[in-house]
């Protein structure tokens, strides 16, 4: 069963988000074989991030949190909070699996 990582930023981080984004996206292709889905929170227009949310596909609670703790975002201080949850796919690629 997958996990889901959810990330909030630290108030008036927006330059540590805009530094180190070319690392973070370098660190999540390097691992896209365990990415089910990922993306930034934002405003409603698109604009900024605040945040995100990775589904990763692991059993182990131990590897999701080393993906976010080995993150660039994660070891520059970005964020404010991160969640890992277990995440039972209920639907999915707009497929109803339950």
């Amino acid at each position: 069963m997958p996990y889901a990582i959810q990330t909030r930023d630290k108030t008036g981080s927006e330059s540590i988000r805009s530094d180190n984004r070319a690392a973070h996206l370098e660190y999540l292709t390097k691992l896209e074989n365990l990415i089910l889905a990922g993306g930034a929170i934002t405003q409603d227009d698109g604009t900024g991030g605040h945040g995100g949310i990775i589904i990763i596909d692991t059993d182990d609670r131990a590897e999701a949190e080393r993906f976010v703790a080995e993150d660039p975002f994660t070891k520059a201080g970005l964020f404010e909070e991160v969640t890992v949850s277990r995440w039972r796919k209920a639907f999915f690629n707009k497929e109803r699996l339950v």
